[in-house]
């Protein structure tokens, strides 16, 4: 009995020690951006706008409200200019209008007056740049730099003021209803239809990484494509999910899942293909929902838009879309950051020249239709952003993601227990097409952004006490890395 007991002992230790082995650590870069990651390096700026905004709440600026009408009254007539003009990515009135709606948030979210006026003023102008971006070289880098400056630098702006505001806001924005003549219906106060794409942020830690590691760090994390049934008018949202691939949700199933924002957007009425076919979205929505039914697609973790095989949820509306002729992401997204590729690879992405759901907000042959936020999650939205961001500047200056290699047995023990599930269409604890040390590393990843998040709410709420009020963003991405130890923005 003895020896049966030292023979199965001896076994399960070799068994264990086998199952420690690291295979399969590194996965393969297929494709690395030879770009460089866009930085705004405005600093002193920043500072700035903070001393500003605390020298109008003290009472030591007069004139704040002569200051907001000024500041409006400007940008107003600089915008008029650029609705009236055809101008290029360079024109001096595209970085003196954004100037202003900087210069002019501070007063506004002391007075909690003209915010209305600048949140207008922020969908004319980007109705505007989307409407003239049609006409430029969007994969010439100036362009695409001044896209981004724009259309995140306004709403950067609008969110610093929300953030300080004691009102009720409406957390929907109507920004233009693009015509359209395919089926719709209404989530959430915003009138869709059928073809249109969803860009959201999801409430979780990878959420943020997928939103903020990107070439142009943005605010949103996944992509949903929507298609309206012609007769019921029921609407279902076609996405992609790490833990179950391609799947169809209701719309109280994607609301429920936990959305801190979405963004609509529509394809322009007057692309050529639309004028050709104005049914085109509703059968690229179509044809993409019945693909969903009648075939299994798992999730790619490689980020391969050119292989459909598996897909992840920018690939959903992309290949959609790219079977009746409309290439979407015309300028694809590009990942140059030694941190950020280090980080995403070790999860088992292979493409750093790929699709980004951030990116498709700058795509010129769509137009924003609407947005949605939850007011009350803005904070939290910007505090999952700023930790990693702070986290991506301690990979790019050479940390690795530590994980508990003793517990790696069993993890491959959860993964090989997960694929039984899958062969019975079921979904188990480590997704389809990660594996155990890819798994490993994301809950590491996942562990150590919620500890430092919690150690930068604390700080964060010392700050508020001390200084009344909200911590802007780059108080809390100094907070971030100032527990992080990390620095070299």
């Amino acid at each position: 009995m003895k020896k049966k007991l030292i023979y199965m002992f001896s076994g399960l230790i070799v068994i264990y020690g086998l199952l420690m082995i690291p295979v399969g650590s590194e996965t393969e870069i297929q494709s690395h951006s030879v770009e460089s990651p866009f930085i705004w390096d405005q600093d002193e700026r920043w500072d700035q706008l903070e001393v500003r905004f605390n020298s109008a709440k003290t009472g030591e600026l007069q004139g704040i409200s002569d200051s907001i009408r000024f500041g409006i009254k400007r940008i107003e007539q600089l915008i008029s200019e650029l609705e009236s003009d055809e101008f290029e990515p360079s024109d001096p009135r595209l970085n003196k209008s954004l100037d202003l709606f900087f210069e002019t948030a501070p007063y506004v979210a002391v007075l909690d007056s003209g915010y209305v006026e600048l949140t207008d003023l922020y969908n004319k102008g980007r109705k505007r740049i989307k409407e003239v971006s049609s006409n430029w070289d969007i994969e010439n880098r100036e362009s695409r730099i001044t896209l981004y400056k724009m259309l995140y630098g306004m709403r950067a702006a609008i969110e610093e003021i929300l953030l300080q505001s004691k009102q009720t806001i409406d957390p929907v924005i109507l920004v233009q209803d693009e015509p359209s003549v395919t089926p719709s219906t209404k989530v959430l106060g915003i009138t869709v239809h059928s073809g249109d794409l969803l860009v959201s942020r999801g409430g979780a830690e990878v959420s943020a990484l997928i939103s903020r590691g990107n070439d142009f760090p943005g605010n949103f994390s996944h992509v949903a494509l929507i298609y309206v049934d012609e007769t019921t008018h029921t609407p279902y949202f076609i996405e992609a999910h790490i833990e179950r691939g391609v799947a169809i949700a209701s719309a109280e199933e994607y609301i429920n899942d936990r959305k801190l924002r979405f963004m609509v957007l529509r394809p322009r009425y007057d692309l050529t293909q639309l004028e050709k076919d104005p049914v085109l979205p509703h059968k690229a929505a179509k044809y993409m929902f019945e693909e969903a039914q009648k075939r299994h697609i798992p999730y790619d973790f490689k980020m391969n838009f050119y292989d459909p095989e598996a897909m992840f949820c920018s690939e959903v509306g992309s290949y959609a879309y790219k079977e009746y002729g409309v290439q979407l992401w015309p300028a694809e997204s590009t990942i140059s950051s030694d941190g950020v590729v280090k980080v995403m690879n070790t999860f088992g992405v292979e493409n750093f020249v790929t699709q980004m759901p951030s990116d498709l907000e700058y795509d010129p042959q769509l137009s924003v239709v609407g947005e949605w936020r939850d007011m009350n999650a803005l904070f939290e939205d910007h505090l999952y952003n700023a930790v990693i961001d702070a986290m991506l500047v301690c990979a790019e200056n050479g940390d690795e993601i530590e994980y508990n290699r003793w517990m790696l047995p069993v993890v491959r023990v959860v993964k090989a227990y997960s694929k039984i599930l899958n062969w019975f269409d079921k979904v188990g604890p480590v997704p389809e097409g990660m594996s155990a040390i890819e798994a490993a590393k994301s809950d590491a990843f996942i562990n150590s952004h919620e500890t430092l998040k919690q150690q930068v709410r604390e700080k964060s709420e010392n700050f508020r006490q001390e200084k009344g009020y909200q911590p802007p963003y780059w108080e809390l991405v100094r907070i971030a890395e100032s527990e992080t130890g990390c620095t070299g923005r």
